[in-house]
């Protein structure tokens, strides 16, 4: 280039490429660069024609704007700047950051240029079909990945609603879809977690090193304290022995655990069956802890999937791969079959009644009492109708 000249107070640049002879102009306006040719050699008429570009440009965008509203990039950052603060403690910081990476990674890359006002259920289903087309690896994202990118989506989209850049949320829904079939996690039967446990604890007593040792007595104690409380892995990971007591439960006369939960929810509690006191005091009598030691310091993630191959109890019998979550799985399960109350397992394993007659429903059967659905009312016999006797008659 040569010479650049500035005119509208640095707003609008002009300047002419190598080889040329007419003067080109440029200016920056809602973070875009627009250029343009004035067409023109002489300076004094370039800068005539550049300042009625300029101001025509000017122009449009305003209208632009006033049409569109905010751009979805702005508002994706003020609800960035107001989620972390006020979900502070309340949400999991996984699961905070895994809303940026959907907003750097997919959501600002598409809408980001987009007026808020622009994005319409139209916008979201072509969003749908972009991501589908444009899958890690040529593979398309799963129902669930799309499901919580559409839920990033929904929360930038309230954002712009609740400061009035939005006047209503677009139908989000996906078009032609039928209801997702019903996911009946997986989980160990009774049978099979006998057969589990079993296996475990068989090991242990085979094994010579100390290390090994020690690391399957854990395993074994991780087994029996989530198939007896409904702990997820993550909570389990998160336990201290200042978090746990051991106390005499007075409405079943019987020794449990009373467990304070950090977790995905936050804090709540969680009360034990009987078969997890004597792991935990096994674990204590294992570690010799101090009460801010970590209950489970390591998972035993592979070591568990390699108990589960040695015992064939990988994969259920739809085939789906089991791993630690199915022990917390088992637990809702066994509780239903037993007969305990749905609401008090809910409140119990910190979800919903929903949550757990979505995916537990295959055990709910024996919660129904044949007995009071199949009851007939005794036959008392035809009712005898009194007609009484008129004056007229």
């Amino acid at each position: 280039m040569t010479a650049i000249h500035t005119i509208l107070g640095g707003k609008v640049r002009l300047y002419r490429r190598p080889n040329s002879s007419k003067w080109q102009c440029s200016a920056s306006l809602g973070g875009e660069e627009h250029r343009s040719t004035t067409k023109q050699e002489s300076l004094g008429r370039a800068k005539d024609i550049a300042e009625d570009w300029y101001l025509k440009l000017r122009d449009i965008h305003r209208r632009g704007e006033v049409e569109k509203g905010k751009r979805f990039r702005t508002v994706a950052e003020k609800f960035w700047k107001e989620y972390p603060i006020i979900t502070a403690g309340e949400r999991s910081p996984i699961y905070v950051k895994l809303h940026r990476e959907r907003l750097d990674r997919y959501l600002i890359p598409y809408f980001g240029k987009k007026g808020i006002k622009s994005i319409t259920s139209g916008t979201i289903q072509d969003y749908r079909i972009w991501r589908r087309e444009n899958g890690r690896n040529g593979k398309p994202p799963s129902r669930s990945t799309m499901h919580q990118e559409i839920v990033t989506l929904r929360q930038v989209l309230k954002t712009a609603l609740r400061h009035n850049w939005l006047d209503a949320l677009p139908d989000m829904s996906e078009p032609y879809k039928t209801k997702g079939k019903l996911d009946h996690r997986p989980w160990f039967s009774p049978e099979e977690y006998k057969k589990l446990y079993t296996g475990t604890r068989e090991r242990c007593k085979n094994i010579r090193s100390k290390h090994h040792r020690w690391a399957n007595e854990q395993l074994h104690d991780l087994i029996l304290i989530l198939g007896n409380t409904g702990l997820r892995p993550d909570e389990a990971r998160n336990l201290e022995f200042r978090d746990v007591a051991i106390v005499e439960d007075a409405s079943t006369n019987t020794t449990i655990l009373l467990i304070e939960v950090r977790g995905k929810r936050g804090i709540g509690y969680c009360k034990s069956m009987p078969g997890a006191v004597h792991p935990f005091r096994r674990l204590i009598e294992r570690n010799a802890p101090i009460s801010t030691d970590s209950v489970f310091p390591k998972m035993q993630n592979r070591l568990f999937s390699k108990v589960l191959e040695e015992t064939n109890l990988l994969h259920n019998r739809e085939g789906k791969r089991r791993t630690l979550y199915s022990l917390r799985h088992t637990y809702i399960s066994m509780r239903l079959m037993e007969g305990a109350d749905i609401y008090q397992i809910a409140k119990n394993c910190r979800t919903s009644v929903e949550i757990i007659e979505k995916h537990y429903a295959a055990h709910i059967k024996n919660r129904i009492n044949a007995a009071a659905i199949n009851m007939m009312r005794p036959n008392q016999g035809v009712s005898k109708v009194i007609t009484p006797i008129y004056a007229d008659q």
